[in-house]
């Protein structure tokens, strides 16, 4: 294995012609490829065997839909953008304006300067200065790491460079492609004994229901999506021996693709991804392990506290076949 070095100089452009998304990098492990851009360290594609295990953005313009982002520093979304933290009234821009919240947090379509680049890893980073919604100071690294037998790990690390405690949360993006076929045809296993109820026109949190068995959610045991439109929050996850949330897709020609993610995710956003354009309608399933739900930063559950000095850090694995 080649030994990732470090870049001497990371503010010489390294594509041409200058990209939306900046620059790409290309990663390659077995029958593994990966290409990361460095706005926003975006996980641009993944593929096993020349098979795509996810929906690529276009080629030109900004990512699309958010597919393949880092989120942070919250998940999901802040319904009307505006959160109570130690004592401070805060208000972030509403970037989901249909729905009168803040979503998928503040550096999706940040600048990263990659810090280290090796054939099957790349370490990604980026300062995020305070502003008037979110004034905290963090630094965030982004290590994507390809290997020919697990397929891809990212870990997302945030360092508290601030002089205040700072709320915190962080989740993947990812749309996964089980096979050429339908999405509803593309068979669903996930244990998961909670589902977050939200409200239909805003998707914002009212409480909690169990998963009854044998219920639309239940996906305890594979079987087929069908038309079922999905775009929630579960917790209660179940975990294999190691700690490790499983979720798997599979398409009927016997192809599939696998998310797992480690204990410090309690949460899983699951969406079908239903559009209004038939072109970009239900292409992937949108999977996405959580360490805090949606809304968090206004119900305070599950945020991380991030202590001045302190850090955070949370991974998961994406493999096919």
């Amino acid at each position: 294995m080649n030994e990732p070095t470090p870049i001497e100089d990371p503010g010489v452009p390294r594509s041409a012609p200058a990209r939306a998304r900046g620059d790409l990098f290309a990663l390659s492990a077995g029958s593994y490829r990966a290409e990361i851009s460095t706005v926003g360290a975006i996980l641009e594609s993944l593929t096993v065997g020349g098979r795509d295990l996810l929906v690529r953005n276009p080629e030109q313009g900004p990512m699309q839909f958010y597919r393949g982002a880092i989120v942070a520093p919250w998940p999901n979304r802040i319904g009307d953008g505006r959160y109570r933290w130690d004592g401070q009234e805060l208000q972030t821009a509403l970037t989901e304006p249909e729905r009168d919240n803040a979503l998928h947090g503040l550096v999706c379509f940040q600048a990263f300067t990659p810090v280290t680049v090796g054939e099957r890893e790349i370490v990604l980073r980026t300062e995020l200065f305070p502003s008037p919604g979110y004034p905290f100071h963090l630094l965030l690294s982004v290590h994507h790491a390809l290997d020919a037998e697990t397929g891809l790990t990212t870990t997302v690390s945030a360092l508290n460079i601030g002089e205040q405690d700072a709320p915190y949360g962080v989740c993947p993006h990812p749309y996964l492609v089980a096979g050429p076929e339908p999405l509803d045809e593309w068979s669903l296993e996930v244990r998961a004994d909670t589902v977050l109820t939200v409200t239909e026109d805003r998707l914002l949190p009212t409480g909690t229901a169990p998963v009854a068995p044998g219920s639309d959610f239940d996906f305890s045991s594979a079987r087929p999506l069908g038309a079922l439109f999905i775009d929630h929050a579960f917790t209660d996850l179940g975990r294999d021996e190691q700690g490790r949330l499983l979720v798997t897709v599979t398409a009927p020609g016997g192809t599939g693709v696998q998310l797992s993610a480690g204990e410090e995710c309690s949460w899983l956003q699951v969406h079908t991804g239903d559009r209004p354009e038939p072109e970009h309608h239900r292409r992937g399933l949108a999977v996405e392990p959580m360490t805090c739900p949606p809304d968090a930063f206004r119900s305070g559950t599950d945020v991380v506290r991030l202590a001045p000095g302190a850090d955070h850090a949370a991974s998961w694995s994406i493999r096919g076949w």
